[in-house]
C-alpha cells in the first residue's frame, strides 16, 4: 500500500537523508527517497549528520540532495515531513498530495523535528535521536499485519 515513501526537509542534507536511510534499512521492500523544499542540489549529507548517524550504526551511502517536485509528490504514497510549515509548502506545491503528507513525529506526539544545520554536534545528536524514534514509529505502523 505504501510502497513509495518520500521524506522531506529543507536542504535535503541533514534530516531527510537520515530518515531516508533509516527507513530504507528497516523497510527494505519499500522505495524510500528524500528531497528538499530548498535543496542544496547535488550536495552530499552534512558531515555532522553523517558522522552522528554512522556513529549510531546507520549506513549512509553517497547522497546527492534533490529538489522536491510535484511529480515526486504524486509518485509518493506517503510523504513524511519534519515541520508543519513543510506540510503547508507541499500543499501549495502539489495540492493533490495534501492527504498523504504527515509529520515524521506525528505518530508519537506530533513533535516537529528542528533543523540542526550549522549547529553544534550536540544538536545533531538530539535531532538524530528524534528522527530515529519518530521513524521507528512509522516502521511499526507500516509493518502492522505483516508476519
Amino acid at each position: 500500500m505504501f510502497d513509495h515513501i518520500l521524506v522531506v526537509c529543507v536542504g535535503n542534507i541533514c534530516r531527510s537523508p537520515v530518515a531516508q536511510y533509516f527507513l530504507q534499512q528497516k523497510l527494505p521492500s519499500k522505495n524510500v527517497f528524500s528531497a528538499g523544499l530548498s535543496a542544496m542540489v547535488d550536495s552530499d549529507m552534512d558531515p555532522s549528520a553523517r558522522s552522528v548517524a554512522e556513529q549510531h550504526g546507520l549506513i549512509c551511502p553517497a547522497h546527492s540532495a534533490t529538489q522536491i517536485t510535484p511529480a515526486m509528490c504524486r509518485k509518493a504514497d506517503l510523504i513524511l515531513v519534519m515541520e508543519n510549515f513543510h506540510r503547508e509548502a507541499l500543499g501549495a506545491l502539489c495540492p493533490e498530495a495534501r492527504g498523504k503528507v504527515f509529520l515524521l513525529g506525528g505518530l508519537l506526539d506530533g513533535t516537529e523535528i528542528a533543523d540542526p544545520y550549522r549547529r553544534d554536534r550536540h544538536v545533531f545528536e538530539l535531532v538524530h535521536a528524534s528522527i530515529v524514534r519518530a521513524a521507528e514509529s512509522w516502521v511499526q505502523k507500516l509493518n502492522v499485519g505483516r508476519s
